[in-house]
């Protein structure tokens, strides 16, 4: 079930959706719904990867392992190139 909310757009920024609207083939209110959808998406992705980036950062506090970042791009081109290669190695701080 769909709940009603009620936005008091700029008319400038109302005359911009309905421009883009238009453009994509959809009705202002569907080309809205899709940008917040969008959005919040977006929104939930960078809490996850800021949850994730926190989390190896104490990872890496409590146990002091890093891997050298040219050591694992030169394995992941390595990799995508086909070549048997051996996985970099966790270095202590």
């Amino acid at each position: 079930m769909s709940a009603s909310t009620t936005l008091k757009l700029p008319e400038e920024l109302k005359v911009r959706i309905a421009s883009a609207a238009k453009a994509a083939g959809k009705t202002s209110h569907a080309y809205m719904i899709d940008a917040l959808a969008a959005q919040a998406a977006f929104d939930e992705r960078r809490r996850a990867f800021v949850a994730s980036a926190l989390m190896a950062e104490q990872e890496v506090a409590e146990y002091g392992l890093v891997y050298d970042a040219d050591e694992v791009f030169s394995f992941i081109q390595a990799k995508m190139d086909g070549k048997s290669v051996k996985r970099p190695k966790a270095k202590k701080l």
